[in-house]
């Protein structure tokens, strides 16, 4: 948890959040690069340094995310997941990573 966000409670708060610029985007729907995605850059460095071979990936609402996607697979992770209603454009959005 790298906000201590909580998903359930965060609806009362996190709308003001974003409009009044305190935070960019919804956490929960968009990887914030900066904070979450150095962490992950942490993980996926530290654990292929130890085991080149270590599968990595994510799930939830980020997998399904263009713009976190995109992100992931610059990073290395293997893959994403999410729900499937997401599927079509989480498919399309990492195709279009690869091509990139």
């Amino acid at each position: 948890m790298t906000f201590g966000f909580s998903r359930d409670d965060s609806g009362k708060f996190l709308a003001a959040y974003v409009a009044k610029g305190v935070i960019p985007k919804d956490p929960f729907q968009s990887l914030d690069r900066d904070g979450v995605g150095g962490l992950v850059h942490i993980a996926v460095t530290k654990g292929r340094a130890t085991n080149p071979k270590l599968k990595l990936g994510v799930c939830g609402e980020h997998g399904g995310d263009p713009a976190s996607i995109e992100f992931f697979h610059r990073e290395g992770l293997d893959y994403v997941s999410c729900s499937p209603y997401r599927v079509p454009v989480a498919r399309l959005a990492a195709a279009r990573a690869a091509l990139e």
